[in-house]
């Protein structure tokens, strides 16, 4: 990508703003076919994900009328997993 922002840089004025646009536009493109494909798993395969939510080590309280649930390990391995995602793709 550095060589294709040095061209814009150095072609006519406006094109740095194209450039960019462009690949956001594939970012959201590749973005919304994901969730597609997610949402689509998860609408004809409702039980593939039941466990997340439910590992050991997330906080469920009960008492009375009172309820607090904190998925504390589910959100580390969400971080952990959208951590290496993030670093695959900026490679």
């Amino acid at each position: 990508m550095n060589g294709l922002f040095y061209e814009a840089l150095n072609s006519s004025p406006g094109t740095v703003e194209w450039v960019c646009m462009q690949d956001l536009g594939k970012f959201l493109f590749l973005i919304g076919a994901a969730l597609v494909v997610v949402g689509a798993a998860l609408w004809r395969f409702p039980g593939l994900f039941g466990w997340l939510g439910k590992l050991p080590g997330d906080i469920s309280v009960q008492k009375g009328n009172f309820s607090f649930y904190f998925p504390v390990i589910t959100c580390v391995l969400l971080s952990i997993v959208l951590t290496l995602l993030s670093w695959l793709f900026r490679r």
